[in-house]
């Protein structure tokens, strides 16, 4: 039964009709229809309403403790699988996402993706600063290609709770060479690796995300061995299979790594690893890869509208 609107806040709206084809919401900013959707699949859901292009971009799913907001489409590196390829204009969003971040169900965890987050790393700051404050029960999670850190920005990362973020850090090689090749920068692995000294000096969590590709693949012990020697301070080793998404979709005979008939590439670097006391988990690695010894490193990581 549709709520009395001066029960509502001014940002929300509240069903009035709704048939087959479309529902009416109306709320203190007006009306809005929305085309081919069950209501109560978006009630409590957070969204960005554009009048002039008639568009309305769901932030937030209620139904979710999970949702990402992409925070740039710009990224100073060209990753040979990037499943967001790069685009040169950016709409600062921030400031929309604050207001969707304080509007999210209880206990949610925000990821923000991009693109590269830290490119507006002043907003960033501001962005988590603002919310963290206001909703002490959100956690964090931010992927980032670490490139843009420095020391100055110590104060600012302390000045943050970082027992409730965390950050995602792509490391594919031991060798510079295959890691800069991979995200198409030279100079990106010296970089990463001095930033992730400054982020451990922080105090930050640290998720360490490797994709297995082609390129990579026969590096991994070795990458293995570079991780508990060079990198103990890290929370997490994220081993991730190739999505068939993005960059990766076009060049996929040349980048996918098959791991159901290379297994024991992984499971060497698996067995290294959490031997050493490193966090080793299988990101979207389909049940049926992985030999049943090592099924429950393989949690279940993929989303469910990528599952769908």
């Amino acid at each position: 039964m549709p709520e009395p609107l001066g029960n509502v806040s001014c940002l929300d709206a509240v069903l009035e009709t709704a048939d087959g084809e479309k529902a009416l919401f109306t709320g203190a900013a007006g009306s809005l229809h929305l085309f081919g959707v069950d209501p109560s699949e978006v009630d409590g859901d957070v969204v960005f309403v554009v009048p002039s292009r008639k568009t309305a971009h769901r932030l937030i799913r209620a139904n979710s403790r999970h949702n990402t907001l992409l925070s740039t489409e710009r990224c100073d590196q060209l990753c040979v699988m990037c499943s967001q390829p790069p685009k040169k204009q950016h709409v600062d969003m921030f400031l929309f996402f604050e207001t969707a971040v304080l509007l999210t169900p209880e206990d949610s965890i925000i990821g923000l993706s991009g693109g590269e987050p830290t490119l507006f790393k002043s907003e960033l700051f501001h962005f988590l600063r603002k919310t963290m404050e206001q909703r002490r029960d959100i956690n964090f999670h931010i992927l980032t290609n670490a490139q843009h850190f420095e020391r100055d920005d110590l104060a600012r990362l302390r000045d943050l709770d970082l027992s409730r973020i965390l950050w995602g850090v792509p490391v594919y090689s031991s060798d510079s060479a295959t890691h800069d090749h991979v995200v198409g920068k030279p100079g990106a692995f010296n970089q990463v690796r001095n930033n992730l000294s400054i982020l451990c000096e922080a105090g930050a969590k640290i998720e360490l995300r490797t994709v297995l590709m082609k390129p990579n693949a026969p590096g991994l012990l070795d990458l293995a061995r570079f991780v508990t020697v060079a990198l103990p301070f890290i929370d997490t080793w994220a081993i991730m299979q190739l999505e068939n998404i993005g960059y990766a979709r076009k060049d996929w005979d040349s980048l996918f790594f098959d791991s159901s008939l290379g297994f024991d590439l992984v499971s060497k670097a698996l067995d290294l690893s959490i031997s050493r006391g490193i966090d080793t988990k299988l990101y979207n690695f389909p049940l049926c890869t992985v030999p049943p010894d090592y099924r429950a490193f393989a949690p279940s990581t993929i989303s469910d509208w990528k599952r769908a």
